[in-house]
């Protein structure tokens, strides 16, 4: 079977034809879980999950780390008509419970890795009525081996397929659950942004797929779906590492792999020498997505690799799907393709006004995935407008041929003085400084325009700040971008608020610069009525 040739698609499909084929190897140990162990284990945790009484339609969350047994409740809740949720390692036991008390979960899937974090969790989220811990229970928990292990490995009767219910990264405020409604198909009937992804690049039962990321995460999960609907292997990372994502691409002869863009930036820091050293000539495709990539970046990126580098533009909502490959990418740089889910429109911060080419307003999509914000009918509403198009926050804008350029998050511009600055464009050129290991863009309150640039840079080991560096980063950015987009300011950190799917906290570094000031929480129109109004020529 290769991708896109049948709709319907599904481990157990591949059972029958390679039992003993890796449905995914773990990169560091390389312990391997076979097709035949994938679904009979998943048939087990179905079968345990309703003996708990979970019934179609409830909802069950994932608290791992990339763990060897992570796929086995995935697959018993999408046979079992069950919602499932991912939870960030990352989050505190609070957060956690906000997020369990919200989405409504009965069970919890966790291991011993995180029994401290489990403990303080547990009355923070008194709907949980069974919490699962892999390797080893606590109190408070039952051991999820000794629940499923001895259960029938045959197929639950009656089976429906499940969904996702996933969550919002909170980069801008608490997390918001997105809530598709079950779809009532039979089992592996490829449906959304799988039924389009999988095709488009190319995933077939021959594919070894290599996994970078934290599973919990939109897209590594459901990558990771589609490559055991296909029938391909996939090669996890524990964690990610630059030299050790190069050596896993050579010993399992990885044909794709799924990166973020602050992946591509740590790979182009290696020294030319360590990078050389492997073979990666298996690779087919490098895709690429969840933030804009630095133009620097992808070029070099190609140059390395060759044009096998593509990029996706997606959100969890999934309203919406553009993709763009490497040749389409080099004639228009900084796109991010056109359209292939949902037809694009540009708006005005109302959502009401549609903007004409090369100029930037808010996306929205017509005709994608319909979606909702669980518990948030007022956030649903504000993100649809009144032809019913949808928008999840980004800014952009499409040239003449259609093709999408994004500028940044609606909530990062900076306005300062009236005029809209977009961070991004100084974030991707400050990043590309061989000094620069991290850099974060933001406003900051300035007395007369409102707002001013600032930048927060993260440098390399062994590079300490000094005027002189602060004066050789100001001469990069002035030959690269206009003046009043380049930082009036610099500090410096030891690390930047990053999720490990890449994406910047830029609402934890702004709570350090504006405290209990508008800008927190302020819309982009209540910050132009905030604002003095001055004319660029005025900065």
């Amino acid at each position: 079977m290769s991708g896109g040739d049948a709709s319907r698609m599904h481990p157990r499909e591949h059972v029958a034809k390679c039992p003993g084929k890796p449905a995914l190897v773990m990169a560091g140990s390389g312990r391997a879980l076979s097709y035949r162990d994938l679904v009979s284990r998943s048939n087990r945790v179905a079968r345990c999950i309703r003996d708990l009484g979970l019934k179609v339609g409830d909802g069950v969350a994932i608290l791992l780390e990339n763990h060897f047994r992570f796929f086995e409740p995935v697959w018993a809740t999408q046979n079992n008509g069950l919602y499932l949720t991912t939870l960030s390692t990352h989050l505190t036991p609070t957060e956690l419970a906000h997020i369990l008390n919200d989405s409504g979960a009965s069970i919890l899937v966790t291991s011993h890795a995180f029994a401290g974090k489990v403990a303080a969790l547990i009355p923070l989220a008194p709907g949980v009525r069974h919490v699962l811990m892999m390797d080893g229970a606590i109190d408070g928990t039952q051991s999820y081996e000794a629940l499923t292990d001895g259960q029938d490995d045959g197929p639950l009767p009656g089976e429906v397929q499940g969904n996702f219910m996933l969550y919002s990264s909170g980069t801008t405020g608490f997390p918001k659950g997105i809530k598709p409604q079950l779809t009532g198909l039979p089992l592996g009937e490829l449906t959304g942004v799988l039924k389009t992804l999988i095709p488009t690049h190319g995933l077939r039962e021959q594919s070894i797929y290599l996994s970078p990321a934290p599973l919990y995460h939109a897209a590594p999960l459901k990558w990771n779906i589609a490559v055991h609907s296909v029938g391909g292997t996939s090669v996890i990372m524990e964690q990610f590492d630059a030299e050790a994502m190069l050596a896993a691409i050579e010993r399992h002869r990885v044909t794709h792999v799924q990166c973020v863009p602050t992946m591509f930036v740590r790979l182009l820091k290696l020294p030319a020498a360590v990078r050389a050293q492997y073979d990666l000539s298996s690779l087919e495709r490098v895709i690429h997505a969840a933030a804009p990539c630095p133009i620097d970046v992808k070029e070099r990126m190609i140059e390395w690799l060759g044009p096998i580098v593509e990029e996706y533009y997606a959100g969890t909502e999934s309203n919406g799907l553009c993709v763009i490959t490497a040749e389409e990418w080099l004639t228009r740089k900084g796109s991010v393709g056109r359209s292939v889910r949902g037809a694009i429109h540009i708006m005005d911060d109302t959502g009401e006004l549609e903007l004409p080419a090369e100029e930037p307003g808010v996306i929205y999509f017509e005709g994608g995935t319909p979606f909702v914000y669980h518990k948030d009918p007022e956030k649903t509403a504000r993100s649809h407008n009144s032809k019913g198009w949808s928008a999840i926050g980004d800014v952009g804008y499409v040239d003449s041929e259609g093709y999408l350029f994004l500028t940044d998050r609606k909530d990062n511009v900076i306005i300062s003085g009236g005029v809209n600055i977009y961070p991004q464009e100084a974030e991707n050129v400050l990043t590309t400084h061989p000094k620069v290991f991290d850099a974060a863009v933001l406003g900051v309150p300035n007395a007369e325009f409102g707002e001013e640039v600032k930048a927060v840079v993260q440098l390399m080991p062994g590079v300490a700040p000094s005027a002189e560096l602060e004066s050789e980063l100001r001469a990069w950015l002035s030959i690269r971008l206009a003046g009043i987009k380049q930082p009036r300011s610099y500090d410096y950190v030891d690390s930047l608020p990053r999720l490990p799917t890449g994406k910047l906290l830029k609402r934890v570094l702004r709570e350090r610069y504006w405290k209990n000031n508008l800008r927190g929480g302020a819309t982009i129109a209540e910050r132009i009525t905030s604002n003095t109004t001055h004319s660029e020529n005025d900065r």
